[in-house]
C-alpha cells in the first residue's frame, strides 16, 4: 500500500472513532423534536455515519482494509460501550456493529463493479437492517421493559424504538449518496480498489 493508502486508512479508522464516540455520547440524549423523545435518541443521526466511512475505505482501499477499519472501530465500540453503558448494552452494541458492518464490506465489494449508488445504498440498507435487529433484540429482549400501544397492536416498546431508529438508518442510507458520491466515491468503479 502506498503512503496515500496509509494515510486513508489512518483518516478512516480517526472518523470511525470520531463517529463512535459522537454516537456513543449522543445515545444519552433525546431527540425531542415533533415529540419523538420516546422514540430516538440524537445516537441514531450520528451512527449511520459508520456505513459511509466504511463504504468509502472499501471503495478506495477495498474490502480488506475496511475491515481493518471496522475491527478498530469494534474494538473501540465494545470498550466506550463498557464505559458509557450496561454490559448488555456493550455486548449488543459491539455484536450489531462487528456484524453489521462486516455484511456492509461484503455486500459492497459484491456491487463495488455496477452503477456507483448501489454499492453504497444497497450495503447500508442491508447493514442498517442487521445492525438495527441485532442490536435492540440483544439489548432488549425479555428485559420486560414494558409494552405500548403501537396502532392497535401491543408491543415491547424497544420495538418501536427499533422502527424508529431503522427508518432514520434507511433515510440515512439515501442522504449519504451524497456525501459519497462528493468525496469520491463514485470514481472507483472497476473491482480494483483505488490507492
Amino acid at each position: 500500500m502506498t503512503k496515500a493508502g496509509y494515510r486513508t486508512l489512518a483518516f478512516a479508522v480517526a472518523a470511525m472513532t470520531a463517529v463512535i464516540v459522537a454516537s456513543n455520547i449522543l445515545v444519552q440524549f433525546p431527540f425531542k423534536p415533533l415529540g419523538l423523545q420516546d422514540y430516538l435518541t440524537w445516537g441514531a443521526f450520528t451512527f449511520p455515519f459508520a456505513f459511509l466511512v466504511t463504504d468509502l475505505t472499501n471503495r478506495y482501499l477495498g474490502p480488506e482494509r475496511a475491515r481493518l477499519v471496522v475491527y478498530a472501530g469494534f474494538a473501540i465500540a465494545v470498550v466506550l460501550s463498557f464505559v458509557l453503558a450496561t454490559p448488555r448494552i456493550a455486548i449488543a452494541s459491539g455484536t450489531a456493529f462487528l456484524v453489521a458492518q462486516l455484511i456492509d464490506v461484503s455486500v459492497f465489494h459484491r456491487l463495488r463493479d455496477r452503477f456507483w449508488w448501489q454499492a453504497p445504498l444497497v450495503s447500508s440498507i442491508i447493514g442498517a437492517t442487521v445492525d438495527t435487529a441485532l442490536f435492540f433484540s440483544i439489548a432488549f429482549a425479555g428485559t420486560g421493559i414494558g409494552d405500548a400501544n403501537y396502532w392497535g397492536l401491543t408491543l415491547p416498546v424497544w420495538v418501536g424504538w427499533a422502527v424508529v431508529d431503522y427508518l432514520v438508518k434507511v433515510l440515512h442510507a439515501f442522504a449519504m449518496l451524497g456525501p459519497f458520491h462528493i468525496l469520491g466515491g463514485r470514481r472507483a468503479v472497476t473491482g480494483t480498489p483505488a490507492h
